[in-house]
């Protein structure tokens, strides 16, 4: 039999930084945009997910907009 442990949440304060937390979303993108991030996270160690939140996450900084041709 284990020994249950109490915890007193009386004194618990709200996280400031949950509204920094990542929320998943469904998105989908080509086959050559996967391979590219992927490749480069090969090389860098990096997760290709955390790649592309990284690039979108610098272009919403830099207000950048796309060129259409």
């Amino acid at each position: 039999m284990t020994k249950r442990l109490a915890y007193d949440f009386s004194k618990a304060r709200k996280n400031p930084y949950a509204k920094q937390l990542k929320k998943q979303v469904t998105t989908r993108l080509d086959l050559e945009t996967i391979r590219y991030f992927k490749r480069l996270a090969s090389q860098t160690g990096v997760s290709y997910q955390t790649l592309i939140n990284l690039y979108l996450r610098d272009c919403a900084v830099g207000g950048r907009k796309l060129k259409w041709a």
